[in-house]
């Protein structure tokens, strides 16, 4: 999985954005309006002063004391990349690569990302290597974009050392050596970088020709779903429901599982149908284990339908007509609330101001570009 990135909040990264994957804001501990005293910010961003462009950007992208304007936002990281701030030029090259608040255009997206990276910064290097990885209004040139992956880890971007692995993993624009994605997930952990820690942990936990440590796998997968790293929690929640041995308190499993369900996971939704369906944890019964399967074939589409169309012919057969459709309707309920699918989920961000918070949502229909939306409802 490769993706594009905003600024992020690990490492020396702030927020997220995209190139695979789809871009939502909002995130949680974020300055509130009356935080902000937005009369003074804008003279200040007006008589031309660089950090209160960006952060009255960052106030209309997130609607802080200013209806939410994504023209604005861009209109104002914009003019703080005409200034030289190389991460308004990152930011700004974001907006231009998935058309928010502005057209899209892929040719400004790369100047705007090249600006930044000759100004060092690493994830516009990242984000460069991922056009070219992708051939993203530029000539796919996988050999390239692993070049400007090497030098942004080198500038400390632990996602730049898990996009490495997952070349090297995978066999993309090199020979395959598991050894060598291996070794640059391993910088990625070092990095603190929350898909590196997972990556590790699917090796430790059911990588193939590889030796299982279960124990450092939950510890990894601890870390990546506390920076918010949906696949994670999944991964997570099932490891403990398998192996509770494993579980800091009986409770820790479920609430996992629910959160990547609500950030989109219709595999987490099966499984919490299925602890329903066994009688495992609060509420089960077959009321239970038909909603979350009607979740996950509603999240999941054909492929959840068709792992789960034994289980909903047995449901079918316990519940009355009425009762399935009122769960039916609860589901249609529920899902028209959490429709986006997160990779990423991000709790806080203590560059809010300048870069808000946000989440980071996984392609529709083959589409890599941003979309602006609530984050998943809790």
């Amino acid at each position: 999985m490769i993706v594009n990135l905003r600024l992020m909040r690990c490492n020396v990264t702030r927020r997220v954005a995209i190139a695979g994957s789809l871009c939502l804001g909002i995130g949680g501990a974020i300055a509130s309006a009356a935080d902000v005293d937005i009369h003074q910010l804008q003279k200040a961003a007006e008589l031309g002063y660089v950090a209160k462009e960006v952060e009255l950007a960052g106030d209309y992208y997130m609607g802080r004391g200013v209806p939410e304007d994504a023209r604005m936002a861009a209109y104002w990281y914009r003019k703080a990349a005409e200034s030289g701030d190389p991460e308004a030029e990152n930011e700004i090259g974001f907006l231009y690569q998935t058309g928010v608040g502005v057209e899209l255009d892929l040719d400004r997206a790369l100047h705007w990302y090249q600006l930044s990276a000759a100004s060092g910064l690493a994830l516009a290097k990242v984000n460069l290597g991922v056009m070219y990885v992708r051939g993203i209004g530029v000539p796919k040139n996988e050999l390239l974009g692993a070049q400007l992956f090497k030098e942004a880890a080198a500038k400390g971007s632990g996602v730049a050392a898990s996009y490495l692995g997952d070349m090297y993993y995978s066999g993309v624009g090199m020979k395959q050596d598991k050894a060598a994605a291996e070794a640059w997930f391993e910088t990625g952990v070092k990095m603190h970088d929350p898909m590196a820690e997972f990556h590790m942990a699917s090796l430790l936990s059911a990588g193939q020709d590889h030796a299982h440590d279960l124990s450092k796998a939950a510890k990894l997968l601890r870390q990546s779903a506390a920076a918010g790293f949906v696949p994670a929690m999944q991964a997570l929640g099932l490891l403990l429901t398998n192996h509770p041995e494993l579980a800091d308190s009986r409770e820790e499993a479920r609430p996992l599982l629910e959160a990547a369900a609500n950030a989109g996971s219709w595999k987490s939704s099966v499984v919490l149908g299925i602890l329903a369906r066994d009688g495992v944890g609060d509420l089960p019964g077959p009321e239970a284990a038909y909603y979350h399967f009607q979740i996950a074939i509603l999240q999941g589409g054909e492929p959840a339908k068709d792992l789960l169309s034994n289980d909903m012919i047995a449901l079918t057969g316990k519940l009355d007509e009425q009762r399935r459709a009122a769960l039916t309707s609860k589901a249609a309920s529920w899902f028209s609330e959490h429709k986006t699918v997160a990779i990423f989920v991000f709790k806080d961000s203590k560059y809010a101001k300048r870069f808000p918070a946000s989440a980071l949502a996984a392609p529709q229909n083959g589409a890599y570009a941003g979309i602006l939306q609530p984050a998943p409802a809790s």
